[in-house]
C-alpha cells in the first residue's frame, strides 16, 4: 500500500510539473528580462536625448503591452500554452508604425537601389534558412517533449496499478512486481531525460530565436515597404544594425546578400550568433 501511494502521489506530482514545464517557463521569464531590460535602456536612452514627444510614449506604451502579452506573468491562468498545437516564432513586438520623417533627407537618406537588393537577399536568406531551421528543431523538440510528458506520469501510474496488485494471488503477484519495478524504473529515465535535459527550455529556445528571425525580416521589410526614404531608417546605419545583430561585418554581410542572389539553395545560414 505505501508503494503503490507512493507511485500516485508521484504520478500527481509528474502531471502538475509536466503541465507547468519549470524549464520552459524559466527560459521565457530570462527572455523577456532582456527584452524588458532593452526597452528600459531605449526609453533612457530617449530621455536622455530630451523633449519626448506624444508618439515616443505611444510607442514605448505599445511596446510594453506587445510584451506583456508575448510573455506573460507565470500565473497558471495566463501562463503560455506549453504545448501548442503548431511552432510559431515568438512574437514580442507591436505592429510596425509608420516612421515621421528624419530631419536629414537630402541624399535619400543613404538609401540606393544596391541597399535595397542587397535588403531583399538578407530577408530571404532570413527566411528560408534560419527561421525555417529553427521552426524544424522547434516541432521536434515539442514532439520529444509531449511524448516525455505524457510517457512519465503513465508508467508511474502502470507502476501504481502493479503495486497495488502484489501480493493479491500467487499467480499474478511476481507480474504485478515487475510491473511496478519496471514501471518506476522506466518513469526515472523518461523523467530525468525530460527536465535534466531540459527539453522545454530547449523548445522555447528554439521560438524565441525563430521569433527573433521574424523580426529581423518585419524590420528589413518595414523599410522597404516605405516609399519616401525620408521615413525610413538611415540606410547605413540600418545596414551596420543588421550586421551586428546578425554577428557579421558590414562586407561579411554584403557578401552573403550577393552570393544568395547567385546561389538560391545556398547552405549558409544568416546569423552567426545562434
Amino acid at each position: 500500500m505505501s508503494s503503490t501511494l507512493m507511485y500516485l502521489a508521484a504520478t500527481g506530482m509528474l502531471v502538475i510539473i509536466n503541465k507547468i514545464q519549470p524549464s520552459q517557463l524559466a527560459e521565457e521569464q530570462r527572455k523577456a528580462t532582456r527584452l524588458f531590460q532593452d526597452l528600459y535602456n531605449q526609453i533612457e536612452t530617449t530621455l536622455s536625448i530630451g523633449h519626448p514627444s506624444a508618439i515616443d510614449v505611444k510607442e514605448a506604451i505599445d511596446k510594453v503591452l506587445a510584451l506583456d502579452k508575448a510573455y506573460p506573468l507565470p500565473l497558471l491562468e495566463v501562463m503560455l500554452e506549453k504545448f501548442p498545437t503548431c511552432v510559431e516564432p515568438a512574437v514580442w513586438w507591436p505592429q510596425q508604425r509608420r516612421r515621421q520623417p528624419n530631419r536629414v533627407s537630402d541624399n535619400g537618406n543613404d538609401w540606393n537601389s544596391k541597399l535595397e537588393e542587397e535588403m531583399k537577399e538578407i530577408m530571404g536568406v532570413l527566411g528560408r534558412k534560419d527561421q525555417e531551421e529553427y521552426i524544424r528543431l522547434g516541432k521536434k523538440a515539442l514532439k520529444l517533449n509531449k511524448f516525455l510528458a505524457i510517457s512519465g506520469p503513465f508508467l508511474t501510474g502502470l507502476a501504481a496499478i502493479g503495486s497495488a496488485f502484489v501480493g493479491s494471488s500467487p499467480s499474478h503477484g511476481s507480474w504485478a512486481a515487475m510491473l511496478g519495478i519496471v514501471g518506476g524504473a522506466l518513469a526515472s529515465v523518461v523523467n530525468t531525460i525530460e527536465h535534466g535535459g531540459q527539453v522545454g527550455m530547449v523548445f522555447e529556445m528554439y521560438r524565441s530565436n525563430a521569433g527573433f528571425f521574424e523580426y529581423m525580416q518585419e524590420s528589413i521589410k518595414s523599410n522597404l515597404t516605405e516609399t519616401e526614404t525620408g521615413r525610413r531608417e538611415n540606410g547605413e546605419l540600418f545596414e551596420m544594425k543588421v550586421a551586428l545583430k546578425l554577428g557579421r561585418s558590414l562586407s561579411d554581410l554584403r557578401n552573403l546578400a550577393a552570393s544568395s542572389s547567385l546561389k538560391a539553395d545556398s547552405d549558409e545560414f544568416a546569423s552567426k550568433l545562434f
